[in-house]
């Protein structure tokens, strides 16, 4: 059966750096694209960023544009967020989930696993 498992969260000071993982497994097809997104209090879920599994193109939100990187280990299966520079809006409970890249975002799919918490303050 289809699982993901996040990795990585924590507490951090602003301006600090953290690196989520996310490895799936079970998987009998094909999708297009592994997804970060985020629930932070009082606000609703945002995708963060996407990557695709046929050609590697990526997607992201403009709030963690030039400090967030997403990348993707085929052999291991995982799906990593490297996350620099990060603000105290940053904090939320970070999902990641099969989904469906698009040129202007990313939405969820079907699977997605129990989340990973991520708190940025002094």
């Amino acid at each position: 059966q289809v699982q993901l498992v996040e990795s990585g969260g924590g507490l951090v000071q602003p301006g600090g750096s953290l690196r989520l993982s996310c490895t799936a497994s079970g998987f009998t097809l094909d999708y297009d694209a592994i997804g970060w997104f985020r629930q932070a209090p009082g606000k609703e879920r945002e995708g963060v960023s996407c990557i695709s599994s046929s050609d590697g193109s990526t997607y992201y939100a403009d709030s963690v544009k030039e400090r967030f990187t997403i990348s993707r280990d085929n052999a291991k299966n995982t799906v990593y967020l490297q996350m620099n520079s990060l603000k105290p809006e940053d904090t939320g409970v970070y999902h990641c989930a099969t989904a469906t890249l698009l040129d202007y975002g990313c939405f969820q799919g079907d699977y997605w696993g129990h989340g990973t918490r991520v708190t940025v303050s002094s």
